[in-house]
């Protein structure tokens, strides 16, 4: 576990391309750039190229979320989305999100999701695996947080328990990813369908 000190002095990517913003110039720069940014405590981070294998796990995620949990109450988000983590100053655009919470209304990002996805890279792991697993953990509304391997079928999801601790699930082949927060399954063949592995 890092403490928030630690943290803070992760670089994130390469280097910001912008430094000392405040979250409403970031927020139109975001809003009116055609290169997506997120935010990190006043500093402004380009996000990486997707590859093919991202763009076809994050799409077939989203599409199975999304057709899942039609009329219910669940509202999910792909990665044009940003999520805001407020208690550490940052924004992010993970690969897929679910909000429950009604009262989740800005626009351009989402406060309350119960469900964050995000596709790691060896680029990305070291992001996703430490700097967004404590920061996603700030938020109160989450109740899973799941990173899926592009290179390689595995999956690994945190999952908060009682008293906020959180424990860890790692899936292999024939599998069955079970999204307790928002009650859907998925089978690891659904999720990697049409993935060309290296």
């Amino acid at each position: 576990m890092i403490n928030e000190n630690t943290w803070l002095k992760i670089k994130m990517y390469s280097q910001a391309k912008y430094t000392d913003s405040t979250i409403d110039e970031y927020l139109q720069f975001d809003l009116e750039s055609l290169v997506r940014y997120e935010y990190i405590n006043g500093q402004i981070y380009p996000l990486l190229g997707e590859s093919y294998n991202l763009k076809i796990i994050s799409e077939n995620i989203f599409s199975r979320l999304r057709t899942q949990l039609y009329g219910t109450n669940c509202h999910v988000f792909a990665s044009d989305m940003k999520v805001r983590i407020e208690p550490i100053n940052a924004f992010y655009y993970p690969e897929a999100s679910v909000v429950k919470d009604s009262q989740d209304r800005d626009t351009y990002f989402k406060s309350r999701p119960c469900l964050i996805v995000e596709v790691i890279s060896p680029i990305t792991e070291r992001i996703d695996r430490i700097e967004k697993l404590y920061s996603y953990r700030q938020i109160p509304s989450l109740q899973e947080y799941v990173l899926v391997h592009q290179s390689e079928m595995k999956i690994e999801v945190y999952r908060k328990t009682y008293g906020n601790n959180w424990l860890l699930e790692t899936l292999a082949e024939e599998t069955i990813l079970k999204l307790q927060s928002v009650e859907v399954e998925m089978t690891m063949a659904e999720i990697y369908e049409d993935v060309e592995f290296e």
